[in-house]
């Protein structure tokens, strides 16, 4: 006598067709494009450049010291000594939005030591090897540099003003602030780490950072008019981006006569050019 055992249930719906799981296999997933990349990217290494903050303020306290004393010292001094031609406010205040320039570009400027500590550490191969765009890690690296910038700038603010420096409080001002800081913050850091690409060592980057920070400075409007230098140095200004952001700053903060869209057009197309040069040779530092 035949055993009456339940047939099995007919699994018609868990049937795939023939191939289609090696096709699965075989076919790789339809990598997103670079400009669906870059946002994300931007934000992740924004992200981490706050989580650093969060845990380590150590950096914050320390960059704030010098532009609280070429406020307390070269600030005050000169506003007693009425020396420099500022417009009839005083010459503190005149400096601040230059002091606030510096302090960003300071911190952005040596911004590729980090990439060339990551290629050492072997965390920027493993970068390159993803679908992630090489503009779209640059970017990222560029914008988490103008967030580190823009918290320190917030810094020197809170500073100038409780030494009395008259800024304005408008929000829409503000957000103006923020984005000239940012702005230049991407290019200054791109070419750090266009540098970066081009020495490929920590050493001969912290020379070629210390070389031309102070150029960079001083061949601006941050401490005194352009129509006070010599002809050479007025040249030197008008192609220096740090005057831009500069004159963009003064306008805002202080309601200066400026050229604001003249300004903020040039920092973002200094900012692209900057991201190309260095998504240029990023490959390099990883040979």
């Amino acid at each position: 006598m035949k055993s009456g055992a339940p047939a099995a249930p007919h699994a018609a719906s868990a049937d795939r067709t023939p191939g289609e799981d090696t096709a699965l296999l075989l076919t790789p997933p339809v990598p997103r494009a670079g400009w669906r990349l870059l946002p994300a990217r931007v934000i992740a290494m924004c992200a981490v450049e706050l989580q650093k903050l969060r845990h380590d303020r150590t950096e914050l306290y320390t960059r704030a010291v010098q532009p609280a004393l070429w406020l307390l010292i070269f600030g005050q001094t000169f506003t007693r000594i009425r020396a420099i031609p500022t417009g009839g406010i005083p010459y503190i205040d005149y400096m601040a939005p230059g002091i606030i320039a510096q302090s960003a570009m300071f911190i952005a400027i040596f911004y590729g030591i980090q990439i060339i500590w990551e290629r050492d550490a072997g965390i920027l191969n493993k970068l390159l090897v993803t679908p992630t765009p090489r503009s779209a890690l640059i970017t990222g690296k560029a914008f988490a540099a103008g967030v580190k910038s823009l918290v320190q700038a917030v810094v020197v603010i809170v500073i100038a003003a409780l030494l009395g420096v008259a800024l304005t409080w408008n929000p829409l001002k503000l957000l103006g602030v923020a984005l000239a800081v940012v702005l230049a913050s991407v290019f200054f850091s791109c070419l750090s780490m266009t540098i970066a690409g081009i020495v490929l060592s920590r050493d001969r980057l912290m020379g070629f950072g210390q070389a031309i920070t102070m150029p960079l400075f001083f061949g601006s409007n941050a401490l005194y008019p352009v129509s006070v230098m010599p002809g050479w140095l007025q040249a030197v200004s008008k192609a220096n981006p740090l005057s831009y952001q500069v004159d963009a700053l003064r306008g805002l903060l202080l309601g200066t006569p400026a050229h604001l869209g003249a300004d903020f057009g040039v920092l973002a197309i200094a900012a692209a050019l900057g991201i190309t040069a260095a998504s240029s040779l990023l490959g390099r530092l990883a040979r």
